[in-house]
């Protein structure tokens, strides 16, 4: 890239960055000034992380942005990051669920936002009974500046309807696989389009403010995940979201972009060396012992692994090293090894995997599609 270009691309993030920190920091003053759903949580959350939620101040809970729950089970004793934590709801959320063990890091590059985080710490040392959690002020994009955060420290990376807002995405990705430690994993949840949001809406400061403009194509997002190092994305979850603000749609629609559509989507990224780029079947299955806390009869891994209790569940090779090399070993028994390959997995597809995509938006399915 040539000097000018990337004075010029400089230049723009910065612009990004500025615009975001203002929107966030002084336009938003709680969630009822946002102009579209894009940032607000559609799910229900399981009853423990909404047992959480009650203990949380409402200082916090009135200035949240999410598009998800970023809560994967088993999180006791580890250490989790949160990117884009704002005022720092779903840190203080984590902070109950990794219990005294454990440790909550968040960051953020909004002072407002922060401020509300750290003036409420105590407020919820008390209440918890432990302090775990702390905050740091920085760009996603640039970890390296923040000293306490060490290379394959972090077991679990979060963020909440944040990357999107970022202009350089695979620097974020990039840092998140080089923090993780081998078996951890990026659980985050963000906003998706079913095809790549024009030049024209990415210019437009409140719809990136408002999650829409900044939201990757989700084929891109799945190749940027794998060009980064997690090779094999697995959607959670995923459900439309409507925009629900008749002036923001008529510009998208007078745009001539009307088939744009958008999806708030929960990947989980696992950081291991061992998985393939695809799908690959060596006649391999594992059997769900229903040792997960709340998931006693079944367990899901993603959106089209749901696993019974007791039961044989045939699984490709990477969704076996995903349950085999990570925190979930002791929950499964093991069935078979890689001595012998019958070819690609059955159903490993390329087709865009939101089950809600061309759905009726008043339905409330979600889920989706996608390899094995």
């Amino acid at each position: 890239m040539s000097a000018s270009k990337q004075d010029a691309l400089f230049v723009d993030q910065t612009e990004t960055h500025s615009s975001v920190a203002d929107y966030y920091g002084k336009t938003l003053q709680s969630s009822d000034d946002l102009k579209t759903n894009a940032c607000m949580t559609a799910h229900v959350a399981n009853p423990t992380v909404n047992a959480a939620i009650k203990e949380i101040h409402p200082d916090v809970l009135a200035r949240y942005y999410g598009c998800g729950f970023c809560t994967p089970d088993l999180l006791d004793g580890m250490t989790v990051l949160d990117l884009g934590c704002g005022a720092g709801r779903d840190v203080y959320i984590a902070s109950q669920l990794v219990g005294p063990n454990g440790r909550v890091i968040g960051v953020d590059m909004t002072e407002e936002q922060l401020a509300v985080a750290k003036e409420h710490q105590p407020y919820h040392a008390e209440k918890f009974g432990y302090d775990n959690v702390e905050f740091h002020q920085g760009l996603i994009e640039k970890l390296d500046d923040i000293e306490s955060l060490k290379d394959g420290t972090i077991d679990i990376i979060i963020s909440n309807c944040v990357i999107n807002l970022c202009p350089d995405k695979e620097a974020v990705l990039s840092s998140c696989h080089r923090l993780l430690r081998e078996g951890g994993e990026l659980y985050f949840s963000d906003v998706y389009s079913n095809r790549r949001v024009p030049q024209s809406l990415r210019e437009d400061e409140v719809l990136w403010g408002e999650c829409l403009s900044g939201a990757l194509y989700w084929n891109d997002f799945h190749n940027l995940g794998k060009a980064c190092g997690f090779k094999d994305p697995r959607l959670v979850e995923d459900a439309p979201i409507t925009v629900n603000n008749r002036e923001v749609q008529d510009m998208i629609t007078r745009e001539g972009y009307a088939d744009l559509e958008f999806f708030s989507a929960t990947y989980r990224l696992m950081k291991l060396d061992s998985l393939e780029p695809f799908c690959e079947d060596y006649g391999q299955a594992v059997i769900y012992k229903g040792s997960i806390p709340r998931a006693e009869s079944g367990w899901a891994l993603d959106d089209h692994h749901y696993m019974e209790t007791g039961k044989v569940f045939p699984v490709c090779g990477n969704t076996y090293n995903m349950l085999k090399q990570t925190r979930f070993e002791d929950h499964f028994d093991f069935i078979g090894d890689f001595s012998k390959h019958f070819g690609i997995f059955d159903g490993c597809g390329t087709s865009i995997p939101y089950k809600s995509a061309g759905m009726d938006v008043a339905s409330t399915s979600s889920g989706g599609g996608g390899c094995c």
